[in-house]
């Protein structure tokens, strides 16, 4: 396990260009720098990644601003869905259809083989565990960037969309992200993950790309 944490490679200047992933496993912590960290976080062509963090930490809008490739989110999902339907018609009554639709996406976009980086509410291992069989079997590697935000920051976040989770579901949110942080920190990976990358929500505000280059 290859570990490079927060002090290994600070810089003074506003942000540093970018940074590639080793195809090793690997952890790289960016908090804790005040967005003193890379603007671009570079990953082998063909490669997917995992983007997890509690709801409302800001995964879609990280996803909508810095991916260029396919990136398979629920809420966009949802929000086509939405469109289509009858505004009277409450979420609820069509969420399975919802759920449907994104996993027959994720299914068709791991299938052809182009580099993708997925959202990951956190509680779905075995979400997870579908992606690194998937990617496995096309000799890819999967990569985890795990946004870690304070519980208080991320409630904010729901509010300002006008959308959250129950109080229920959030712990359990909660409880899912804290573990996954902890074990990520000590380098211990799910089974599965070759790197991660660890970014607070400074570390994410100057994030401009996640990139994907040939071998």
């Amino acid at each position: 396990m290859h570990k490079e944490l927060a002090g290994a490679y600070a810089t003074t200047a506003p942000a540093v260009a970018g940074v590639r992933i080793p195809r090793q496993r690997s952890v790289r912590d960016l908090r804790g720098r005040g967005g003193r960290t890379p603007r671009r976080i570079g990953f082998a062509a063909g490669d997917l990644v995992v983007l997890s963090g509690l709801p409302g930490s800001g995964k879609s809008t990280l996803m909508r601003r810095v991916v260029t490739v396919v990136r398979i989110d629920s809420q966009d999902t949802r929000e086509r869905w939405a469109a289509r339907m009858p505004r009277w018609l409450p979420y609820v009554l069509y969420r399975p259809l919802v759920r449907v639709a994104h996993y027959a996406g994720l299914r068709r976009a791991m299938r052809s083989g182009a580099s993708l980086v997925v959202h990951d509410c956190g509680t779905q291992a075995w979400v997870r565990r579908w992606v690194t069989r998937s990617a496995g079997r096309r000799g890819a590697a999967v990569h985890l960037i795990l946004l870690d935000v304070p519980p208080d920051l991320a409630l904010d976040g729901q509010r300002d969309r006008g959308r959250g989770v129950s109080r229920y579901a959030f712990a359990r949110h909660r409880r899912a992200v804290t573990a996954l942080v902890t074990s990520t920190e000590s380098g211990d990976l799910p089974a599965g993950i070759e790197s991660a990358v660890l970014l607070d929500r400074a570390a994410s505000d100057a994030l401009g790309g996640i990139t994907f280059l040939e071998r």
